[in-house]
């Protein structure tokens, strides 16, 4: 079924009607679909009909007969994995056993408790439709690359060409039905490299030997023509054409290439040199014409070969690009919606924990509900760093002393079965780095090698001043085999940070992957999948690259390329410290999110401040030209029809004294903008939230920014589109 309405419906199964009516009223108010069922049969039937989630009261189904549902869902596509929201009275698997039989039987569940808050079974609501959302996309793109392979599979069958594989060193061979045939062998039969080896005529076996040899030592292309006998005694012709594919440490892995039956060919060219044997003395000179005229052919036809083979490389290297950036830029959307998301929850929780009772189960409640929204802050900001759009502030920094007042840090985070080495030479020139953002980048790659490492080891983190060079940047593809350096990479001086384990190490196949958002080669619960994507996007951000190199069983080496800073590091600034406001503010806040604009509204409120809501840039103006008195207005920046930043700029041609404080998910502003406008980062909690008005509110803080508003002058936007 394709995504729409009845691919992304809730079907809720409650204990009452009343219960499924409610739960069924608070989905669709918050603009989902919803349907309600009476019985889980009926339920087996909506889900089976298309869904994108289930909704299931415990009591409901305490003694039902789950056998139906638990097939369906056992027998779901490998694309597919159908979230379910169990309503539980008694918790969840760690408090209730009946909880955790569900759990397991059901596969993928999220737990609620009752009672709970409307905005949490909406949230979880948003989050398995959107996850039901990209396991439709999985499922394209898995049909997409099923007919990709039968377009390559009818190519072949088109060129009339078998495709063979031979695994080294154990000599273990892969051919296609078209191959046997070539060697008169049925499909279906067994066909090793012994049988080919006795299928070769044995005249031309020394011959073939040394062609495979010398492509085995040096990696040069296998290509040959020999004969080969069939079962029945038949001679037949082979042309076998084949390419070296190495490992990561430069050892050839395998030989892939393809074989055609060239019988007929060789048949007529063995009849036309015996025809030219015969009139050899009178056409010598066309003889000589024509060896000439086929060494040109097979030089321009290898000449081909080899520019089809390197355009194929550059296409799958595009390919790979363009789908890194497309889910680059649905992830930092994605980012910037939880932040938005995270935003209220925080701001809530901020103020109910003020405002509840002494009870300490509600304050451990409230604290774990604080907690899991740092950690989706947390999971937000590895995203935005993956898509690129990470707030960086790249200075110069000491990598050297960097790394060692790390050390006692990555010690306490290694335990005490891991030795941590720094080898460190004096005199490395600075880097242009980001510090908070490196440091957790480095700890994210000591911890990857730690848990590589069960049994314990050594980790060695080493730096090395390195330059890039124009011939030093051809045909290397990160994740394949040991690389030098990035394509990316333009010419220049580098620093190399290395982070090397003798851990486990990696497969080719998880190596090439290693950098892929969500994917992970840990047990479930165990990673996110983002840490090297992170990692990777912080590196290419600096201008940099991350280049990783593995072999099972020998460990892995994860190395950040760095950029020299071309400037001195500033001096040191005292940080001013902010006044206490000594008023009540009267604070314009602009956001199109009602959710957001109520939470934000509450807490300013709350600090005290008397609070004017506007719901667009254009409802801001018409309050701003009005006699109102406004002290400062705290905005928005992604709203339709006007941004914050034209907000801003806008707000100056009426009231060139206000103060603004530009609150945003968004660490990254549109090319072209350049503003230099107090910002606030979503999402944040309440105390954060009175820091920043307290700078900007304090005395002397508000009239420094006003006059350097002044000064700047109008805010440059970026062209119409």
């Amino acid at each position: 079924m394709k995504p729409g309405p009845s691919s992304e419906r809730a079907v809720i199964l409650a204990a009452s009607e009343r219960d499924a009516v409610r739960t069924a009223h608070l989905i669709k108010e918050a603009g989902y679909y919803a349907n309600i069922c009476g019985d889980i049969a009926e339920l087996e039937r909506q889900v089976a009909s298309g869904a994108g989630l289930a909704i299931i009261a415990d009591e409901a189904i305490g003694t039902a007969d789950l056998a139906g549902l638990t097939r369906w869902l056992n027998e779901q596509p490998s694309w597919s994995d159908f979230p379910i929201v169990l309503m539980s009275e008694g918790g969840g698997p760690e408090r209730s056993p009946e909880a955790a039989r569900l759990g397991r039987a059901l596969g993928n569940v999220t737990f609620i408790e009752r009672p709970f808050h409307p905005t949490t079974l909406v949230s979880l609501v948003a989050a398995a439709v959107r996850g039901r959302r990209r396991q439709y996309q999985t499922r394209a793109i898995l049909e997409d690359l099923t007919e990709s392979e039968s377009l390559l599979q009818t190519a072949l069958d088109a060129g009339h060409l078998g495709a063979l594989e031979l695994h080294v060193p154990g000599f273990e061979l892969e051919a296609s039905a078209t191959c046997k045939r070539f060697f008169g062998r049925a499909a279906d039969l067994p066909f090793t490299y012994q049988d080919l080896l006795d299928a070769v005529h044995p005249d031309d076996r020394a011959r073939r030997q040394e062609v495979v040899e010398h492509t085995l030592k040096t990696g040069a292309d296998y290509k040959i023509e020999y004969r080969n006998i069939w079962p029945d005694g038949s001679q037949h012709w082979v042309d076998v054409r084949a390419r070296a594919v190495r490992r990561p440490d430069g050892s050839i892995r395998s030989l892939v290439g393809v074989c055609s039956d060239i019988t007929a060919r060789k048949t007529a060219e063995i009849e036309r040199e015996a025809l030219l044997a015969q009139l050899a003395a009178e056409r010598s000179a066309l003889a000589e014409l024509t060896a000439t005229l086929e060494q040109r052919v097979e030089q321009r036809t290898a000449d081909l070969m080899r520019e089809v083979a390197a355009r194929e490389r550059a296409q799958e290297q595009l390919r790979h690009a363009q789908k890194l950036e497309a889910i680059g830029q649905l992830t930092g959307g994605v980012a910037h919606d939880f932040n938005n998301l995270l935003m209220a929850v925080m701001g809530n929780l901020d103020l109910l924990r003020k405002r509840m009772p002494e009870d300490p189960r509600l304050q451990r409640l409230v604290d774990g509900a604080l907690q899991g929204a740092e950690r989706g802050a947390s999971l937000t900001q590895r995203l935005l760093a993956f898509a690129r759009q990470q707030d960086l502030r790249a200075v110069p920094v000491d990598l050297g002393a960097l790394v060692r007042d790390m050390s006692e840090l990555l010690e306490r985070s290694l335990g005490p079965r891991i030795v941590l080495r720094l080898d460190i030479p004096d005199g490395l020139p600075l880097a242009c780095v980001d510090t908070n953002q490196l440091e957790l980048a480095v700890l994210n790659l000591a911890i990857n090698a730690r848990d590589a490492m069960p049994d314990g080891g050594a980790i060695e983190i080493r730096l090395a001043a390195w330059q890039a060079k124009n011939e030093q940047t051809k045909n290397e593809q990160i994740g394949n085999e040991q690389t030098k350096s990035d394509p990316a990479l333009h010419p220049g001086n580098y620093l190399k940070l290395s982070v090397i384990d003798s851990g486990t190490g990696m497969t080719p196949e998880v190596l090439k992957r290693a950098i892929e958002p969500f994917f992970s080669s840990k047990p479930v619960g165990k990673g996110t999948g983002l840490g090297l994507s992170m990692v990777h996007g912080l590196a290419v951000q600096l201008g940099g690259a991350l280049q990783l190199s593995s072999a099972v069983g020998e460990g892995t080496t994860a190395v950040l390329v760095l950029p020299v800073a071309t400037a001195a590091p500033e001096a040191a600034s005292p940080v001013p410290v902010a006044q206490p406001v000594k008023r009540s503010a009267v604070i314009l806040l602009v956001d199109d999110d009602p959710l957001i604009a109520m939470s934000t509204m509450e807490m300013l409120e709350d600090l005290g401040h008397r609070v004017i809501g506007a719901n667009s840039g254009p409802h801001a103006l018409d309050i701003l030209r009005s006699d109102q008195e406004i002290d400062l207005m705290m905005t928005d920046h992604v709203m339709p029809g006007m941004t914050g930043i034209e907000l801003a700029a806008a707000s100056r041609e009426v009231r060139p004294q206000l103060v603004v404080l530009l609150a945003t998910g968004y660490a990254e502003l549109p090319d072209g903008t350049h503003v230099d406008l107090p910002r606030l980062a979503k999402p944040y909690h309440q105390d954060q939230l009175r820091e920043r008005l307290d700078q900007l509110l304090g005395r002397g803080a508000a009239s420094d920014l006003r006059v350097a508003a002044e000064d700047a002058g109008p805010l440059i936007l970026p062209p119409p589109p």
